[in-house]
């Protein structure tokens, strides 16, 4: 059977958050978790999908959360978030390249020596040539999350859909953890999200993807293994993995 003609998805943007790189001890880089994911990446490669990835800076510095609890201007530690992003990708990046996988880092703000500067002319030459792109920096201004910049760049490279690899299991009604009750959704629209103001990513993010028209599957870290799956078409026969945010 050939897989290739069954993927859904030929060009995939990855959101995932810099908390997975690092285990609890601030110096210790999860190799568990980093192999894992890398396994599933050189598992759909093979398909020929071509992948972008967008990093957070969370296992260094949150910006927003630095402001608060550090009496510093939002600005300047959104700024300090923007580099967190940045060492996250290198870590990654060079797990990647260790695993033979072609990969490439591109960073909204330009730090020369270290990683070239993002140019969209240049990402979709590398993309269509099935190298895997880090893309880090956010959007290189304050003020704007590493879930616009996915949705962005999703955008800018033409995407057929953005994963944002996370902590829950999809989309809930309320914080699943806080109210065990809470309805879960299988398929949603993104007004629905805007509309009941349900906060898996920020309203920038899904606005910029409604209007493109590019889904966005939320899906849990411990089960980045059914990516294949979904990429395939899986979960579009009554196999729900995770939560789908579409125009219904």
């Amino acid at each position: 059977m050939n897989l290739k003609k069954k993927i859904i998805y030929n060009r995939i943007i990855l959101k995932i958050s810099g908390d997975f790189l690092q285990k609890n001890n601030y110096l210790d880089a999860n190799n568990d978790l980093i192999n894992n994911f890398i396994t599933v990446i050189k598992n759909i490669i093979p398909l020929g999908v071509q992948i972008g990835i967008v990093i957070g800076g969370g296992s260094i510095f949150k910006g927003k959360k630095l402001a608060i609890h550090n009496n510093i201007k939002t600005v300047l530690g959104d700024h300090i978030g923007i580099l967190s992003t940045i060492i996250n990708g290198l870590l990654l990046c060079s797990q990647m390249n260790l695993h033979n996988i072609h990969t490439v880092i591109m960073s909204a703000v330009a730090i020369k020596n270290i990683c070239d500067e993002y140019n969209i002319i240049k990402a979709l030459h590398l993309i269509k040539n099935n190298h895997i792109i880090i893309f880090v920096g956010g959007l290189g201004c304050p003020a704007f999350t590493t879930d616009t910049a996915a949705c962005l760049r999703g955008i800018e490279l033409e995407a057929d859909a953005i994963f944002k690899i996370t902590k829950v299991n999809g989309v809930f009604s309320q914080d699943p953890i806080k109210f065990p009750n809470a309805k879960f959704y299988k398929k949603i629209d993104y007004n629905f999200v805007l509309y009941r103001q349900l906060n898996i990513m920020d309203h920038t993010s899904i606005i910029l993807s409604r209007d493109a028209n590019i889904p966005i599957h939320i899906l849990n870290i411990n089960k980045i293994n059914f990516l294949q799956q979904i990429i395939t078409g899986y979960s579009s026969k009554g196999n729900t993995i995770g939560t789908l945010i579409t125009n219904i």
